[in-house]
């Protein structure tokens, strides 16, 4: 046992609702109106005791709030550039450079502080490191849990769990989720809470594959033999197959209807492997290329998807594998002239291919097809495996083989040039010129372009949409199974809001409105408030259900400002025009208003796909067999442990995730060039970037944490 406190930060949330919004997050029912349905935000009034008769606080006290997401322009106050001359927005105001946004406009009336922004427009980790200095120039601080965490042991921060009973609304949200209550916990001994936390979503689908479905129907579907008046070659084949060469695969699906499950096999005695088969025949036309698939899955399927072979690829019976993946890859490449009239048509590219932040997602993509875990982390390349002990990803050679097959699918030119040369492309450009096929990436956010709002982007007809999860070969403990499972899962985030012991001092009026204002955004009137913005940007007394609960349904003047000012993206319009989804608690209702009808087709696929079972995820508690446990967001590691883990400079250099010219990412490299400088695999992270010693340390926290749990049982 290591001495010293330990400092236990967010991990193991768990959340009762089981959810997936279309787009991203949260399994909904169909929305619909209902104007005599209480309105959510009417909800508050049924809470226990009212938060300002225990949080007492002259009024006009003011907070001086050193606060944002990670710009200036995702502070609580209107930055020049977002402001301009003057923006009027939905509820018929007009905001000025340093007004506050309309939220706080609506915190402040309701709650009777003011508020005065310091914030300086960082990351959370880089504004508190601006005020970590001069705390007392501050009352309330962004900040990283684990920072947060670290400067209340150190008595910087104040411990907001000294405070719950004055704190009905967080109080009552704790003790109905326990596991969240342990999440946050700053110190096993004391009990301590240094933060709020933050939820942007929780326990449900991040991130999945996109497709052009029009294309894969264009390509497959039909009678008879795929004809072009124009076709390229394959590339000389290099991607070698990873599914079977023989024998059956019983895979599990959800019906075309949605409602139940079925099998479905895959004969490979039937044909053969697809990816073995046309290596076999090397570089080919892309009218062959399309007819060897199209024959490929009417009699490895037994002709289960009839003419509408698409569905394979694109439907809600959905059963593609990567090997499936490639040899559809080949037909894209290779019939430009067909999808789009050019000569070239890229297959997987990433959201912004100069991007490292973007780019890494091929690698995560690269651990949903491949079976590899650890690569779509809630924590640097973590897991928990079915030893029950934490794995690290970059020590595994499962993680390189998966590179290498990535770097075969460059190699045939299956994957952008331009994210392989590191160039400035992006969704968009890729989808209005007609030049992309797909990329693995958040639903809502992508799937605007199918709007004729955003200029158009795609022409009728066309659809980029949400596609299921692969099939893939899995370990999960038991045995090596064919299955789909995704890491992409959401949790506790990382960064949250903590007070400032300086800065609050001995005046009681500062530290009570600070509580009041964390308490106040988890009451139901607060978590309204917090994701929608104020009253003037929802529609009055009407409602839909979401997840069982009558939400509020948004202002038809808040959609047309949604598109005008932010193209359609609810969480750039909501950040930076209205001041919502800062922190503490998002509902993802309003975000699930801002999806598109291609959007939501998709992922409700995807979302009764999770609901029957059919895709399996990480549980955000300590699950029967542990490698279905989430990892936690951050561990209880000692300070003396994170200054040893941050000795470690290549595990953080050579890993980074971050936007930035200087920043570097082997797992990128290795798929774009099939190799990095002085990089050799996971030998090389073991030994010479400390690997081993980062996991040894991180392994004792994750069992303390363990027995830290037992305890609150």
């Amino acid at each position: 046992m290591r001495k010293g406190k330990k400092a236990l930060s967010l991990g193991l949330v768990s959340l009762l609702t089981v959810a997936f919004v279309a787009g991203c997050g949260n399994s909904i029912q169909q929305p619909t109106s209902s104007a005599s349905a209480q309105p959510a935000s009417s909800a508050a009034s049924s809470s226990a005791a009212p938060a300002e008769d225990l949080l007492k606080f002259e009024k006009g006290t003011e907070l001086r709030m050193a606060t944002g997401y990670n710009s200036a322009k995702t502070g609580i106050v209107f930055d020049a550039e977002t402001a301009g001359a003057g923006v009027t927005l939905a509820d018929g105001k007009t905001y000025n450079s340093g007004d506050l946004k309309p939220t706080w406009v609506a915190l402040q009336d309701k709650l009777g502080m003011k508020f005065t922004s310091v914030y300086q427009g960082n990351s959370a980790t880089k504004e508190f490191d601006y005020w970590k200095e001069k705390l007392g120039d501050v009352d309330m601080v962004s900040g990283t849990a684990a920072k947060l965490s670290e400067f209340g042991e150190q008595g910087s921060i104040v411990n907001i769990g000294e405070y719950l009973d004055k704190m009905p609304n967080f109080k009552a949200y704790l003790e109905k989720n326990p596991i969240v209550r342990l999440s946050i916990t700053g110190n096993v001994s004391t009990g301590a809470i240094y933060f709020s936390p933050y939820f942007d979503g929780v326990n449900d689908i991040e991130k999945m594959p996109l497709m052009r479905t029009d294309m894969v129907a264009k390509l497959l579907d039909g009678d008879g033999q795929f004809t072009a008046a124009a076709s390229g070659t394959t590339a000389a084949p290099v991607y070698q197959p990873f599914m079977p060469t023989s024998g059956k695969v019983d895979i599990d699906v959800v019906k075309k209807d949605g409602k139940s499950t079925e099998k479905v096999t895959k004969d490979y005695g039937a044909y053969g492997n697809i990816v073995e088969k046309m290596n076999a025949k090397g570089a080919m036309s892309g009218v062959d290329a399309v007819n060897m698939l199209r024959e490929y899955i009417d009699k490895t399927y037994n002709n289960y998807y009839g003419t509408t072979r698409s569905d394979l690829f694109c439907g809600q019976n959905a059963a593609w594998d990567v090997d499936e993946l490639v040899a559809l890859l080949r037909c894209v490449v290779s019939n430009a002239q067909t999808l789009n009239g050019t000569d070239k048509i890229q297959g997987v590219f990433t959201r912004e291919e100069n991007n490292l932040a973007r780019r890494s997602d091929m690698f995560r993509f690269a651990g949903v097809l491949f079976g590899v875990r650890g690569l779509e982390s809630r924590q640097d390349y973590l897991y928990v495996g079915n030893d029950g002990k934490l794995h690290d990803a970059r020590q595994e050679q499962a993680t390189y083989d998966a590179l290498k097959k990535m770097n075969d699918m460059v190699k045939e030119g299956l994957i952008s040039e331009a994210f392989v040369n590191n160039q400035e492309e992006n969704t968009k450009k890729y989808l209005e010129n007609e030049l992309g096929f797909m990329h693995y990436d958040y639903n809502q956010t992508q799937t605007i372009y199918n709007q004729p709002e955003d200029s158009k982007t795609l022409k009728p007809g066309e659809k980029y949409m949400a596609v299921m999860v692969p099939v893939s070969k899995w370990n999960d403990g038991k045995s090596e199974t064919y299955m789909r499972f995704t890491e992409s899962w959401r949790s506790v985030k990382t960064d949250g809001w903590g007070i400032s012991k300086a800065g609050v001092g001995s005046d009681t009026n500062k530290l009570n409105a600070c509580l009041k204002l964390i308490d106040y955004a988890y009451s139901p009137e607060g978590i309204i408030l917090m994701s929608y913005g104020p009253d003037a940007f929802i529609k009055k007394g009407e409602t839909f259900k979401f997840n069982g609960e009558d939400m509020p349904v948004i202002a038809d003047a808040t959609r047309a400002e949604l598109w005008e000012k932010a193209k359609g993206n609810y969480t750039n319009y909501a950040r930076m025009y209205l001041g919502s989804t800062l922190s503490f608690m998002k509902s993802q209702a309003f975000e699930y208003q801002c999806t598109t009808e291609v959007g939501r087709e998709g992922a409700g696929y995807i979302s009764n796909a999770i609901a029957l079972g059919t895709i399996k995820h990480p549980e955000l508690a300590l699950a029967s067999n542990s490698w279905y446990t989430s990892v936690p967001t951050v561990l209880p590691t000692t300070k003396a442990d994170n200054d040893q883990i941050n000795s470690y400079t290549n595990l953080t250099k050579q890993f980074s995730t971050s936007k930035g010219d200087d920043q570097v990412n082997v797992l990128v490299d290795l798929i774009a060039k099939g190799s990095a400088e002085g990089f050799s695999g996971a030998d090389t992270v073991k030994n010479d970037y400390q690997g081993a010693s980062y996991l040894q340390i991180k392994e004792q926290a994750w069992e303390e944490l363990q027995n830290f749990y037992k305890t609150l049982k």
